[in-house]
């Protein structure tokens, strides 16, 4: 493990309003953790970039919001009220739980494994432990008023599988995708924002025909890799993790991982699974409605489904990772992001050299008010420009355009490049022009 670098890129985080951790100022709550001003874009804009590639680019899939509470019989059908538990254990010194698979990566002392917390080294035996959390939907607090906070999106889809079918044109094969919010009360290791208490999912959920299953699986594990090379991460960093028939859940016929080399390991950013008809067929046996498939020759059948399954908040842990670097400018050490152009929560940054100076605070603001309505900019006044760019750097802004004294004389202006530090001048008439190009 890393530590110096995980430690560097929370600090990092905090410090530039990209993440926070939650509720601070009461001490904090394990594994919650907010995303601030600038982790907020960058999370929107990773989001928007997996819509776009998976729904907006494509006309075999669509979109669905589903809710977060609903009826406990899907979380029956679905197996998650008897099959979603985890064996747990407990320190008997100070009573902190781990997961059971835990034990065998912790310090051992006299063939014993040793508590991270207390240092203790007795524990009781492992325990089936549900990972939903419960709530009580009405007045009374009784049994009959139990639900479910979703532990995934997924089944939200499957529910909904028979209203798309009725309200849109799609054929088989095509997809329905959602991105939204999942709670799982598990024991997490504490590695940031990887395995969190709640959690944003994006899935998708592609139905085709058995015959197709194994060829369509195939192509969306190299299209979901592809994704992630596309948006900047090294392909070093990226490896592919087959499932053993010991490692599959009780559902899946195939899943392969896509694997990032965090700085504690290797470990998941998506699963992509073939699903079988396990889920369509588990629904349709406990609600006694109909969920198959009618194409326009042949026989019903109920489809199998592929599922490329990723984390948000995880995939942002490693965009985050493999972005962060530390260099040499003019002799001092900088950090930078070396975000892709599609993430970077700020687009550009405009900086007049002399906020003093109206004349050249009048160019920057007319420059600032001239871009913001096509992208995310900034307009900075406050400290040296050296500070700011090194602001800037920080966020992972592609550009900074500076405003001095030779724009009043000839309209033009210095734009720098965050990666190499290489300035240019360019006419003001011409900067929409520059960052449409290089903003791909």
């Amino acid at each position: 493990m890393n530590k110096d670098l995980m430690k560097d890129i929370v600090a990092l985080c905090k410090r530039r309003g990209l993440i926070y951790p939650s509720s601070e100022i009461y001490g904090g709550f394990a594994n919650t953790w907010d995303y601030g001003p600038y982790g907020v874009l960058l999370k929107n804009n990773m989001k928007q970039a997996w819509w776009d590639s998976i729904v907006k680019s494509r006309d075999d899939i669509v979109g669905l919001d589903s809710a977060i509470l609903m009826n406990p019989k899907v979380w029956e059908a679905s197996g998650h009220l008897k099959e979603f538990s985890d064996p747990m254990v407990e320190c008997k010194k100070c009573h902190t739980r781990y997961k059971e698979d835990l034990l065998k990566r912790m310090i051992v002392k006299a063939g014993k494994p040793v508590c991270i917390n207390c240092g203790g080294m007795e524990f009781t035996k492992p325990k089936s432990f549900n990972l939903m959390f419960k709530t009580n939907v009405g007045p009374i607090d009784n049994k009959d008023n139990i639900a479910y906070l979703r532990p995934e999106t997924a089944q939200g889809i499957f529910v909904n599988f028979k209203n798309v079918l009725d309200s849109t044109r799609v054929k088989i094969p095509f997809g329905i995708a959602q991105i939204g919010k999942a709670f799982r009360n598990e024991i997490t290791p504490g590695n940031f924002t990887f395995r969190t208490l709640e959690f944003e999912q994006f899935e998708l959920e592609y139905f085709v025909e058995e015959k197709d299953a194994n060829k369509i699986f195939k192509q969306w594990v190299a299209d979901r890799f592809k994704w992630y090379m596309n948006l900047g991460i090294n392909k070093k960093n990226l490896q592919r993790k087959d499932h053993s028939k010991s490692e599959l859940a009780h559902y899946a016929k195939a899943v392969t991982d896509i694997e990032y080399n965090f700085p504690f390991g290797w470990s998941e950013l998506e699963g992509i699974a073939n699903r079988g008809d396990f889920d369509l067929k588990q629904h349709q046996k406990l609600s006694g409605k109909s969920l198959e498939y009618t194409p326009v020759e042949g026989k019903k059948f109920l489809p199998h489904i592929i599922e490329p399954s990723g984390g948000v908040d995880r995939a942002l842990l490693a965009f985050l990772v493999d972005a962060y670097d530390v260099d040499k400018a003019n002799g001092e050490e900088r950090t930078v992001l070396r975000l892709h152009p599609k993430l970077a929560p700020i687009k550009v940054a405009i900086l007049p050299l002399v906020k003093k100076d109206a004349k050249l605070v009048k160019i920057a603001k007319d420059i600032y008010e001239g871009l913001k309505d096509d992208l995310f900019v900034e307009y900075d006044d406050g400290g040296t420009i050296g500070k700011r760019y090194r602001r800037q750097d920080e966020i992972g802004t592609p550009f900074c355009i500076t405003v001095d004294s030779d724009s009043i004389k000839d309209n033009t202006v210095t734009i720098r490049h965050r990666d190499s530090m290489k300035q240019k001048r360019i006419k003001i008439s011409k900067i929409k022009d520059f960052l449409k190009k290089n903003l791909k």
